[in-house]
């Protein structure tokens, strides 16, 4: 008797082997990293200016940059609704192990770079509600800082949950600005999401306020909602510890576009090499919803990988190795 075998194995198991050939392949046209560098990144902080909006930017690489050295590559990493960049992409939980994705892949050889978006963590607090069109001006403004600083006019890109929506807006709007583009805990409709639907029921709240409440009990969500155990309990407290210092109230506009705006990117418009990541047990965003997307992306440089066990938090949670090992095959395989 043949066992039949689920459509969300064969996912998991068809990401799994993209990932291992990819990290397997000759390094494309752009350099795209070396290997893991000895001793802790050189970090720097900069501001973008968006007109009267300062913008609060975080840089970790190997070695303070040289004059007349050859730029390394660059990775710009996009947070999302609820947490501000540092806490999302640098934090640090003691005693158990490394979870900081700037320090990962500047070890890997790349100049990785994030923002606080307005209204967000260091970044200046306006009477905005930071939505998905103010985070790709936003971008807009950093890509020139990058630029500027790095040499780099082209980038890869990594967007985490509404920082995917930001990171694919984006690169609608400056396609030649985006190297590569990795979307992870990706949303497009946002049809069947069970997370979605729930919050639906405050979208008058999100119409008439500009911020939300968000607390230690709702960071602690994160990672229980879709399913319990997909991460350690003590990152939720190294996350909020690290957050909270920036106050209990952040922007509704990302919520506000997830759960009335969608689909806020179009696939045929995004050009570049495109990685999907999502996790197994994501409640935001429906299998279904996201190959729908993926079959419209025009550039046939692209994945989809779901991570067995992986909630919408797969950067923070159990998978991170995982999602470290996708990412960094996606940014080295050869153009095609």
């Amino acid at each position: 008797m043949t066992a039949r075998v689920s459509r969300r194995r064969m996912l998991v198991a068809a990401g799994v082997g993209l990932g291992a050939l990819a990290e397997g392949a000759k390094s494309p046209v752009l350099a795209q990293g070396n290997v893991a560098a000895p001793g802790p990144p050189w970090s720097a902080e900069y501001a973008a200016r968006k007109g009267d909006v300062s913008l609060a930017m975080y840089r970790k690489r190997t070695g303070a940059p040289r004059a007349g050295e050859r730029p390394l590559p660059v990775l710009f990493l996009v947070h999302g609704s609820s947490i501000s960049a540092k806490p999302t992409f640098d934090l640090t939980v003691p005693g158990k192990g490394e979870y900081s994705l700037m320090n990962v892949f500047a070890g890997y050889g790349f100049d990785v770079w994030t923002m606080d978006h307005e209204g967000y963590g260091k970044s200046t607090r306006t009477g905005g509600n930071s939505d998905i069109a103010s985070g790709v001006e936003d971008l807009k403004a950093a890509s020139e800082v990058v630029a500027r600083e790095t040499g780099q006019p082209r980038v890869h890109f990594y967007g985490s949950s509404s920082g995917a929506l930001r990171a694919a807006a984006f690169a609608m709007a400056r396609p030649e600005r985006v190297d590569r583009l990795i979307l992870g805990a990706f949303t497009w409709t946002g049809k069947g999401s069970p997370t979605l639907g729930k919050r639906a029921e405050q979208i008058e709240y999100f119409r008439t306020h500009n911020r939300r409440p968000r607390g230690r009990d709702m960071i602690r969500s994160i990672f229980t909602r879709d399913k319990p155990g997909t991460s350690d309990p003590a990152v939720a407290e190294a996350l909020a510890d690290a957050e909270l210092q920036f106050g209990d109230t952040i922007p509704t506009g990302t919520y506000l576009d997830m759960t009335t705006n969608l689909p806020v990117v179009d696939p045929l418009r995004v050009k570049s090499p495109v990685l999907m990541v999502r996790g197994e047990y994501d409640g935001i965003a429906t299998e279904e919803d996201l190959l729908e997307f993926f079959r419209r992306l025009p550039n046939l440089d692209r994945q989809f990988i779901v991570l067995a066990g992986g909630s919408h938090s797969v950067g923070l949670g159990l998978t991170r190795a995982q999602l470290w090992h996708v990412i960094r095959a996606f940014l080295t395989m050869p153009a095609a």
